[in-house]
């Protein structure tokens, strides 16, 4: 699976950004999807995840409310619908996939066997 995350920008703290990540290659309905960031001098952290066999998702503390993940198995692409989005908010936002991960796994990024490029989001107060 190829990954090509998109959508980062600049925004207005408070603002919107939804980012996307297109899969290509193999069979991506099998994968569960996540979100990762790292920011300037900082460890890569999770973000928020969906499992390949849904409806569960996972999100870290810092975004619960405020972002939502969302997964198109038809279309190939994932999504991180960014909201209320704040200064600690900026960093590079990477996509991950990752075959059978179990849920306890979702938000380690070892268990993740694809990553996109990133995209970087950038949050001004």
């Amino acid at each position: 699976v190829q990954l090509q995350a998109s959508g980062g920008g600049l925004v207005q703290a408070g603002g919107s950004l939804r980012l996307s990540c297109a899969a290509s290659g193999r069979t991506f309905s099998n994968n569960s999807m996540g979100w990762f960031r790292q920011a300037p001098g900082k460890e890569r952290q999770f973000v928020a995840a969906v499992h390949w066999n849904g409806p569960g998702t996972s999100y870290a503390d810092s975004v619960k409310g405020r972002f939502t993940i969302s997964k198109d198995n038809a279309k190939g692409m994932a999504y991180l619908q960014m909201s209320n989005v704040r200064p600690e908010d900026t960093a590079v936002y990477y996509c991950a996939a990752g075959p059978s991960v179990i849920r306890s796994d979702l938000e380690t990024p070892a268990a993740y066997t694809y990553w996109g490029q990133g995209t970087l989001v950038t949050v001004s107060s």
